[in-house]
């Protein structure tokens, strides 16, 4: 009986040329929302499937398996023919490979030995290495030659090759509010100063509030600074998203601050992602909303 593809366990097993890649590869994986595994050895994948057969949890595996030496290319060998035999898997290869004059580039730039040639001559390693992992080469579904490609143009690459038909490549927006005086946030991609505005703080009535109040909200929104900034704020954001996409980047975080963190950056974080989320997948978070309340309650 022929089994859904959709019922399948999906199965990447990502290998190639020692600096070809293979890092940016997995987290790229992980951002389709693929399962990741880093440095797999090949006696333990059958195991792992098993594993993931009972479980349930994802249907989407990459793994990277590293060739180290003769013997492990065996066992390499040994385990592909007997996953390529299951038929509840949807298995490829993916093989990552670079020029030799490349590769010797990357090692002497990160300064790092080949792992086939530890005592010796970097080139040595990758022409050891060439010659192990040709029949693999081979047998892979799909290759990417990565001599001439940035990491955000491999991430392009593979997400073109792998991502389902209807998955948006994971990209995401994340707006987050947060106060300067507590410190930017340290993943933050585009940060934005609302303290030139009115500070709702200094109005008794409203400086216990937030500005997911209403009442702080448009007390916020009403100034006419304020919707002029807002407006090109917009202007500026929405035409160069659909650029971060294209170049591979999974995760944009745009990060609003004002002094505390409580007031007008949450007015505006919250606008900004209402605003968003008509044409994108959108996260957003508070990062300091009631870091006040904490510290009054804690004196």
């Amino acid at each position: 009986m022929e089994i859904d593809m959709s019922e399948k366990i999906h199965l990447v097993i990502v290998t190639g040329m020692s600096g070809a890649g293979k890092t940016v590869a997995i987290q790229s994986f992980e951002d389709l929302g693929y399962f990741t595994i880093d440095n797999m050895p090949p006696t333990l994948v059958p195991k792992f499937i098993e594993l993931i057969r009972h479980s349930q949890d994802n249907d989407k595996i990459a793994m990277v398996v590293d060739m180290r030496s003769r013997s492990f290319f065996t066992e390499i060998r040994e385990v592909l023919d007997e996953v390529e035999s299951a038929e509840d898997l949807d298995f490829k290869i993916l093989f990552l490979d670079a020029t030799d004059s490349e590769l010797v580039a990357r090692y002497k730039e990160t300064r790092r030995s080949h792992p086939l040639a530890p005592g010796g001559r970097v080139l040595d390693g990758i022409n050891l290495e060439r010659e192990l992992l040709a029949p693999l080469k081979n047998m892979s579904q799909n290759v990417i030659d990565t001599s001439d490609l940035t990491p955000r143009m491999l991430r392009k690459e593979i997400s073109e090759q792998f991502a389902g038909q209807n998955e948006q490549a994971g990209f995401r927006v994340e707006v987050v509010s947060f106060g300067f005086k507590y410190g930017l946030p340290l993943d933050a991609d585009l940060v934005f100063d609302v303290r030139f505005l009115p500070n709702p703080y200094y109005k008794p009535e409203l400086r216990n509030l937030t500005g997911l109040d209403d009442d702080v909200y448009h007390y916020v929104m009403n100034h006419e600074e304020s919707e002029e900034f807002y407006k090109h704020l917009l202007a500026l954001i929405e035409p160069i998203l659909p650029g971060y996409r294209k170049e591979g980047k999974s995760v944009l975080t745009i990060a609003v601050g004002c002094t505390g963190g409580q007031h007008r950056s949450v007015a505006f974080a919250k606008r900004l992602a209402d605003d968003l989320e008509k044409n994108w997948v959108v996260n957003r978070s508070h990062r300091d909303k009631d870091k006040r309340k904490e510290t009054v309650n804690r004196s």
